[in-house]
Order: structure tokens, then C-alpha cells, then sequence
């Protein structure tokens, strides 16, 4: 059942105003709850973009940019179950991969039972790829999968790197505080900041649309499949690896990357080596959040491969 409202936005009188496009907002039911979605440019006649987040537990807002391309199709975002605005049951047995690619199977049967564009960044490349190998769904015309986690082994030895090219003391406060599991000291929240102002988002100070993810992030969700830090990941995800079946993928793929991701170069090209025929950006001196940072280089580059594969 979907519970909906629709707002239709018109110029009133002014006829060089533009239309705005449609907004549908409302509520999916799925196992465990209600997850909330928005659909931007609802009456558009291109193949809809279906967006996933990442966190996981991470919503929506932060993915904003990705609005600008209802001039040309319906883009539909949800919050995954536990974050956002959507319910967060306390049953952590709901947050699990296979229960995360039941709702998505839900989300888009109601919304976009058609074709539809998938784009997942971070966690959401996980469950896009996930998605596609368990359900062998038709009508996936493209899969664009920003800044990808795809192997949890994979993202812990670049982070590792990554820590490692940090001040010598920055480095060393994180790494004494991940050994004693203590991640709400003062020193350790500053550490922690000089990684996410180079590696998870470079804009100072960050944009409204991802202050507002952050404060509406569940994070039951995040302690529950990743762990208590950026750094310690030792939740339900741990071992998760989808290299191995990378390679059955069979439709156009797009990866793309900031020189500086958390999600590097080096692994996203290997990523992209596992996929026949996929293509590869990286956008230079930007990190995980290069679709703010770069947002019309992003944007160019998505609109670009959308067109090409409808």
C-alpha cells in the first residue's frame, strides 16, 4: 500500500518562470515498516533514475544534486528502513542485505515497475549489485555505482592507507583510540575530522544537504552491518565481498571516484576490470562526496552515460 501526496508546482502568471517539476512524496510499506520516498520530475517521459544511498543508514538528503536530472527523467529517492524518514523498527534482524534488497524490490515494483537507471553510492553500490545478482531483474537499463564498496576487506586496507599518509600525530591518535575502542573522546572526534575533511568530504564548511544526512542518520543501522567507527568494521557486513561475482554483471556500468576517495582510484579500477565493457571517471582532487564537490563535472558525466544507454 502507498500513501501519497503530490505537489505540482506552476508559474502563476509569469510566463518566463519555469515550471518546476512534479514532487510525489509518501510512504512504501515493506517488511518491517514504512520507508519514505520522493519523486522528483514525475512527469517526465525519460527512464526513471532510481537512487540508493549509502551509510549504511546514511539518508537521502545528501544526494540532492542528483535532482537536476528531473529536467529529463523521473529521479526517485527513499530512505532505506532505520534512517531518515523512514520508521526505525528496534529489531536489528531488519537490517540485514537480504531484507535491504526485499525492500528495494518493493520500492521499485511500486514506484518504477518499468525500465529505471540504478545508481547506488557507497553502501548503495553494494546493494544495487546485490539486487541485480539475487534477482536477475529485467528492465535495469544502467548501473551507475559512485564511489564503490563492493568488498569490506578491500575498503579497510585503503582506509588503512589512507591513515597512514595523515600528520604522523593524527594518524597516531586514531590508531590508539581504535585499539582501545575509544571513539568518543575529544581527541579522537578531531582525528577523525582531519580524515573526513580530506577523504569524505573536502567542502568547508559541508553543505546543508549532507549536515541534514548526517542528523537524521540511523545509526543502529550503521553499528548494527558496519561498527562502531569509520575504522572498526566488525557488524554484519565484515565479510562481505561481491569481486568474486562482479564479473556476471551484464549491462552498462559506470564507476566513478574523487582522487582522494575513501573509495580509491586503484580499487574502483579494479572494480571496473572485474565488469566487461564498464567505464571508469575519476574526478581529481575530490573524495567520496566528489558528486558535491565536482557537482557539474558529476552530473555532466552521469547525464551523459544516462542518455547513452536509454
Amino acid at each position: 500500500m502507498v500513501m501519497f501526496f503530490l505537489l505540482m508546482f506552476s508559474a502563476c502568471g509569469q510566463k518566463d518562470e519555469p515550471v518546476l517539476p512534479v514532487v510525489e512524496e509518501g510512504f512504501v510499506e515493506v517488511t518491517g515498516g514504512r520507508v519514505w520516498y520522493r519523486i522528483i520530475g514525475k512527469e517526465q517521459k525519460g527512464t526513471p533514475l532510481l537512487v540508493l544511498h549509502g551509510g549504511p543508514g546514511v539518508p537521502h538528503d545528501y544526494l540532492e544534486p542528483l535532482e537536476a536530472l528531473a529536467g529529463e527523467r523521473p529521479v526517485i529517492f527513499y530512505d532505506q528502513l532505520g534512517c531518515g524518514n523512514s520508521d526505525r523498527p528496534g529489531d536489528t534482524s531488519l537490517y540485514s542485505v537480504a531484507r535491504y534488497v526485499e525492500e528495494l524490490t518493493l520500492v521499485r515494483e511500486t514506484l518504477a515497475p518499468g525500465n529505471i537507471h540504478l545508481l547506488g553510492q557507497s553502501w548503495g553500490t553494494m546493494l544495487a549489485v546485490e539486487y541485480l545478482l539475487r534477482n536477475q531483474p529485467g528492465g535495469v537499463k544502467s548501473l551507475t555505482l559512485s564511489a564503490p564498496y563492493l568488498s569490506t576487506a578491500l575498503w579497510e586496507a585503503d582506509q588503512q592507507d589512507w591513515i597512514n599518509q595523515l600528520p604522523e600525530a593524527t594518524a597516531d591518535t586514531i590508531r590508539a583510540c581504535e585499539a582501545r575502542s575509544d571513539f568518543d573522546s575529544p581527541a579522537y572526534q578531531e582525528a577523525l575530522m582531519v580524515f573526513y575533511n580530506k577523504h569524505v568530504c573536502r567542502m568547508n564548511p559541508w553543505p546543508d544537504c549532507m549536515i541534514r544526512s548526517m542528523e537524521k542518520m540511523g545509526s543502529d543501522v550503521y553499528n548494527y552491518m558496519w561498527g562502531p567507527s569509520e575504522f572498526t568494521m566488525n557488524g554484519s557486513l565484515k565479510n562481505a565481498d561481491l569481486t568474486p561475482d562482479l564479473p556476471h554483471l551484464q549491462l552498462p556500468v559506470l564507476f566513478t571516484c574523487g582522487e582522494l576517495d575513501e573509495a580509491t582510484p586503484e580499487t574502483t579500477r579494479f572494480y571496473s576490470s572485474l565488469i566487461p565493457g564498464s567505464k571508469m571517471i575519476t574526478i581529481t582532487m575530490a573524495s567520496h562526496s566528489h558528486h558535491l564537490e565536482k557537482q557539474a563535472l558529476y552530473l555532466q558525466t552521469v547525464r551523459g552515460f544516462l542518455a547513452e544507454c536509454e
